[in-house]
């Protein structure tokens, strides 16, 4: 059967050596499961495979899209189930890495069948977030979807948008969507968690941020500034950057912001990940361990 071999875990602990590892001892390829990865322009700060690791191992999913592109965890589904159909055919495993939490979980388990949003309703959700707040708009997400209200980010203006853009699109709460149904899949799924202690994850990103700065991120902040409004730039090391450029924050704070903001990401990613009984987690450093549980499960 053929088998989808998952990599996943919080950022900086690791992933993207050990999946190439992974990739080339079974002899096949990448899909990279990171919701900004997928953006061509932002090669520094989402920390995306080098060109010499490019030329490794065959990737999907990696700088395809312009900044101003819409894309949601629903269309990664599509098209990886789509290409995954296609690679199958060629690869008896195939690789997925990453850890935007959601689109893993599109693949793996699948996302409610959410109606896709229209450029008119989601143009004027837009404009009522850059003219009346993120407040004012969870104001009105608690009264057309209190239940939904009760455990969304509040703080995220994605999830908070997208479900008024639902609420407004069809008359019905964003809720009466989330069946949250797990769904088949034609596949096998094997799953491998990268853990660290969390004094030796937190260094790591530390001085990944460190040599994120090193290897130009102020200049690629710089260059995307202009879309500073585009959904694909509301993440971190992009929007500390940016209260720089707009003389909020000093340069060395806004990096240190930059690695808090890294550490308490991964704290929610891990978080997210726990949940999941079906991940076996390994320390990253135990590679010859890791590769015998997924060949254990594919041969």
């Amino acid at each position: 059967m053929n088998t989808l071999l998952v990599l996943i875990g919080p950022t900086g602990v690791g992933k993207t050596e050990l999946s190439l590892r992974v990739a080339e001892a079974f002899r096949t390829c990448i899909l990279s499961a990171d919701s900004r990865q997928l953006y061509a322009d932002l090669p520094v700060g989402t920390a995306a495979p080098t060109p010499e690791q490019l030329a490794r191992v065959k990737h999907y999913f990696v700088g395809t899209l312009q900044l101003t592109d819409y894309y949601s965890a629903a269309q990664y589904e599509a098209d990886a189930l789509k290409l995954l159909d296609e690679l199958f055919v060629r690869h008896p495993a195939v690789v997925l890495t990453g850890g935007s939490m959601m689109y893993v979980d599109a693949v793996c388990k699948g996302i409610d069948d959410i109606p896709t949003v229209d450029a008119d309703t989601r143009q004027l959700l837009l404009q009522k977030y850059e003219t009346e707040g993120l407040e004012h708009l969870c104001a009105e997400l608690r009264l057309r979807d209190p239940e939904y209200y009760r455990i969304v980010d509040l703080k995220n203006p994605k999830r908070v948008i997208h479900a008024l853009e639902i609420c407004y699109m069809t008359g019905r709460t964003y809720t009466s969507f989330r069946t949250q149904t797990q769904k088949e899949r034609p596949f096998r799924i094997v799953k491998v968690g990268l853990t660290r202690d969390r004094e030796e994850l937190y260094d790591r990103i530390n001085r990944r941020v460190d040599q994120m700065m090193a290897d130009g991120l102020l200049e690629e902040a710089r260059r995307v500034y202009p879309l500073r409004t585009c959904n694909s730039l509301n993440t971190v090391g992009y929007k500390e950057l940016f209260k720089y450029f707009d003389g909020e924050w000093t340069l060395p704070f806004a990096v240190e912001k930059i690695k808090q903001n890294s550490r308490i990401y991964s704290r929610k990613q891990m978080t997210w990940f726990k949940r999941d009984p079906d991940i076996r987690w390994f320390h990253p450093d135990r590679e010859a361990e890791i590769l015998n549980y997924l060949r254990e499960r594919v041969e």
